[in-house]
């Protein structure tokens, strides 16, 4: 039996995995504090259990990075969930340095959509800045 649809998921800075229904915002999920990952997850039952099927970055609220993959991986090995060996989806989010606006980045054109700045290259979404 499959899970109908993903599940929002947040990694506290404690390293544990939370998890809330997929319309939930991540910043609720997680207290509104802060977070070493953020995403959307889904699981699929087998034969050993429950195991991780698809596995994405992908929060507006926090745009982590795709770095955060190793904070991800190490909570859901906590747990003991088989897992991918990376995100199934990366999103990589961008600040524009001159509007502030937050875009995600396709096609590796990183090209502000509100305002046309050009987007570092380098993650520059730090909520703590």
């Amino acid at each position: 039996m499959e899970l109908a649809e993903p599940f929002t998921f947040v990694v506290g800075t404690d390293g544990v995995l939370r998890l809330a229904p997929r319309r939930s915002e991540h910043v609720d999920c997680a207290d509104a504090a802060m977070v070493l990952g953020a995403g959307e997850i889904s699981f699929t039952r087998e034969a050993g259990g429950w195991t991780v099927d698809e596995v994405s970055n992908h929060s507006t609220g926090y745009c982590p990075d795709v770095s955060s993959w190793s904070e991800v991986a190490r909570a859901l090995d906590s747990v003991e969930l088989e897992r991918p060996t990376g995100f199934t989806h990366e999103v990589v989010f961008r600040r524009c340095p001159d509007c502030q606006e937050h875009n995600v980045v396709r096609e590796e054109d990183f090209v502000c959509v509100f305002c046309g700045s050009d987007l570092p290259e380098e993650w520059n979404v730090d909520l703590s800045a």
